[in-house]
C-alpha cells in the first residue's frame, strides 16, 4: 500500500530533521520503502510518499522521527489505478 506521509516540522525546524538524516539515515525498518518527498517552501511541512504492507512499519518509522516532527498518514491509491475502478461505473 502506498501512503502520503505529511511531516510537520516542529518549529520549522529543518536543519534539525536534515542534520539527523545526514547522521542515521532514513531509519525506516526493512520492509517501509521510500518513493518520494517534497518540502513546503516555508519549511512547514514535508510530504513523504511511502509504500508497505504493514502499518506496524509506519508507526515503528515515526517513533523515531516523532521528536522532530508531528506525522499524518494518508492511505493513496494512484490516480490511474482509481481512474479504472471508477471507469468501470460509468
Amino acid at each position: 500500500m502506498l501512503f502520503m506521509v505529511i511531516e510537520h516540522f516542529k518549529g520549522r525546524d529543518a536543519k534539525a530533521v536534515y542534520a539527523r538524516f545526514r547522521d542515521k539515515g532514513r531509519m525506516a525498518p526493512s520492509g517501509l520503502t521510500y518513493v518520494g518527498s517534497w518540502i513546503e517552501a516555508n519549511f512547514d511541512r514535508c510530504f513523504q510518499l511511502m509504500e508497505c504492507d504493514d502499518p506496524r512499519m509506519l508507526q515503528d518509522w515515526i517513533l523515531a522521527w516523532s521528536d522532530l516532527a508531528d506525522f499524518e498518514i494518508v492511505p493513496v491509491v494512484p490516480s490511474a489505478e482509481t481512474a479504472a475502478v471508477v471507469e468501470r461505473h460509468l
